[in-house]
């Protein structure tokens, strides 16, 4: 009984938010390994789910989009946890003063949730290494804008993050 951790990860802060749950996850008893979703080939030998994504633009990357849309059936029939990763910096709330991490839910967690309604649904703070940003990303910001919207940093919180797993661990059918 394995419970898949998967991920689709741009530069790297959500695989290494997947690896940590994975990690908690297999501490607490649990069988958990993480992957990408690109390379799941048979998601029906997993027991449960906890299927992550970095989010840009308000939208997870579409290889996680398309593993969840393409297996609704099984991750319905499976116990189920949702993450994403995105926001940067230090500030909790943006400049109307609403909270950043619900700002930052994807558009998809609404479709998702209601389709599969999940055992839960997290947003993390990311991290941004600017050595590892491809062109595009680079030039976005060299522009004194882009440096506010990508500050340079790790923001994940690791408390939160393990608390999260250990909820889950909690959670996971004795046969999980």
């Amino acid at each position: 009984m394995v419970v898949l951790v998967g991920y689709s990860s741009k530069y790297g802060a959500t695989e290494g938010i997947a690896e940590r749950i994975a990690r908690k996850l297999r501490e607490a008893g649990r069988d958990a390994e993480a992957k990408p979703v690109s390379v799941v080939e048979t998601p029906d030998r997993y027991t449960a789910f906890v299927i992550g994504s970095a989010a840009y633009m308000g939208s997870w990357r579409k290889d996680a989009v398309e593993f969840v849309r393409g297996n609704l059936e099984l991750l319905t029939s499976r116990p189920l946890w949702l993450f994403s990763s995105g926001p940067l910096g230090t500030a909790t709330r943006n400049a109307e003063g609403r909270e950043l991490i619900l700002e930052a839910e994807p558009k998809q967690f609404d479709e998702f949730v209601a389709a599969l309604e999940p055992q839960g649904t997290k947003v993390f703070f990311g991290a941004l290494n600017p050595e590892a940003l491809r062109r595009r990303d680079r030039l976005v910001r060299m522009i004194p804008a882009g440096r506010e919207l990508l500050p340079e940093g790790d923001f994940r919180d690791w408390v939160a993050i393990d608390a999260w797993a250990a909820t889950i661990a909690a959670e996971l059918p004795a046969s999980a």
